[in-house]
């Protein structure tokens, strides 16, 4: 019996010494805005990052929060519909923002240009000045979608000179290059909250 106890006394220790730990270096709380247009995928991604349930997701008609771990920071993402009629409203939660995620359907060539001048006027906007920005290039596991470089070409990426941008190929469904866009957020929030 003098074993267990001595194990459960190692690993209550160990378990006291990493919250203490923990406790001594508090995370940075960052606000991430996420937008795109409807049916871009941003909920589905949302889900993915805080590890839930992506089999039945419904059009956001407002918004979705959800506050995500990741490398030392308490990441809070606000998900904002995209349908065209919320859009105007979009603004109302720029303010902040420590990093805009835009999401694209990257196999809906048809809605192209309509992201494209949807995402140039968010860059516009005086609230967001410098924010950096990272792009999902979502759906990269459909058939139809072109490459993120080629994306990046169609929507005029290279003239964005105001601010870090990132542009990472993703299927939110499969969760694949989810991680590498978010280590690059907070690669990136680590280098502007220096």
């Amino acid at each position: 019996m003098f074993p267990v106890v001595y194990a459960d006394v190692t690993v209550s220790m160990g378990l006291l010494s990493i919250l203490r730990r923990l406790k001594q270096t508090p995370e940075q709380e960052v606000r991430l805005l996420l937008l795109g247009l409807d049916n871009a995928g941003k909920t589905t991604l949302l889900k993915q990052l805080a590890a839930e349930d992506v089999s039945h997701i419904t059009p956001t008609q407002g918004f979705n929060i959800k506050s995500v771990q990741s490398s030392g920071f308490k990441l809070n993402v606000w998900d904002i519909g995209g349908q065209r009629k919320i859009r105007p409203y979009w603004r109302n939660y720029f303010e902040n923002t420590d990093v805009l995620i835009y999401v694209i359907d990257s196999s809906d060539g048809k809605r192209l240009e309509e992201a494209r001048l949807q995402l140039f006027e968010l860059l516009d906007d005086d609230q967001l000045a410098a924010v950096p920005l990272l792009i999902f290039a979502n759906k990269q596991d459909l058939m139809t979608a072109p490459s993120a470089a080629e994306l990046a070409e169609s929507l005029r990426l290279q003239s964005i000179r105001d601010r870090m941008w990132q542009i990472q190929a993703c299927s939110a469904l499969t969760s694949e290059g989810l991680q590498d866009g978010m280590s690059w957020v907070c690669k990136n929030i680590t280098s502007l909250k220096k």
